[in-house]
C-alpha cells in the first residue's frame, strides 16, 4: 500500500489540501514579455496556482513548448518582475495557430491581464500573417468563455469528454484578417 501512496503523491500536486485564501495583490503597472526557458520553474509554479482543479501542464509538456521553434510564448510581470500570466500559441504549417494555454495568478484576476495577453498574441501572429487562431475551453468555464466572446472568438464545435475529469469543451475560433 506505502507503494501505491508513494506513486500517488508523485503525480499529485503537493500543498493544496486546503481551498486558497485569494487577497488581491495591491495594484501595478503591467508589463507583457517574451517567456523563455529561464522561466520555466516560475511557470510550473503560477500554472498549478491558474488551473487548480483542471488538466495541469507538465514540465516536459512546457518544456517542448519553450523549445518548439512555432510556439509564441509570454508572460505578464510586475514592476518587480514577478510572473503573474503567461501564454503559449502554437502554429501550424497551414499557418493557423492554436492557443495552448494561458493563466493569471489569482490574485491577479480581474484586471484585463488576460484580454491584454490574447491581444499581444493576436497581434504576434497577424505580424506573422498567420490567419487563424483557435482553442478549446471548458464548458463550464463560462469567464473564459465570456473574455473569448468579448474578443470576438466564436464557438465551433463541442467536444464531448475532452478533459480528463470528462468534461466536454467548446473549441471557439477567430480569423485574424
Amino acid at each position: 500500500m506505502a507503494v501505491l501512496e508513494t506513486i500517488k503523491n508523485f503525480f499529485t500536486p503537493t500543498g493544496f489540501a486546503e481551498p486558497e485564501v485569494i487577497v488581491p495583490a495591491p495594484l501595478c503597472e503591467y508589463e507583457i514579455r517574451p517567456l523563455t526557458l529561464d522561466q520555466l520553474p516560475d511557470v510550473l509554479r503560477l500554472n498549478i496556482r491558474c488551473f487548480r482543479n483542471g488538466d495541469n501542464y507538465t514540465k516536459y509538456t512546457f518544456e517542448y513548448l519553450l523549445n518548439e521553434a512555432k510556439t509564441l510564448s509570454y508572460r505578464v510581470v510586475t514592476p518587480q518582475d514577478e510572473l503573474v500570466g503567461f501564454a503559449f500559441v502554437m502554429v501550424n504549417e497551414s499557418n493557423a495557430a492554436h492557443l495552448t494555454t494561458i493563466g493569471v495568478a489569482p490574485e491577479h484576476r480581474q484586471r484585463n491581464l488576460a484580454a491584454r495577453l490574447l491581444s499581444h498574441i493576436e497581434d504576434a501572429l497577424r505580424k506573422r500573417e498567420v490567419g487563424t487562431i483557435m482553442l478549446e475551453v471548458r464548458v463550464g468555464n463560462t469567464i473564459a468563455q465570456n473574455l473569448y466572446r468579448r474578443a470576438d472568438y466564436t464557438v465551433v464545435q463541442r467536444i464531448a469528454k475532452y478533459y480528463n475529469n470528462g468534461e466536454d469543451c467548446f473549441l471557439m475560433m477567430k480569423s485574424l484578417y
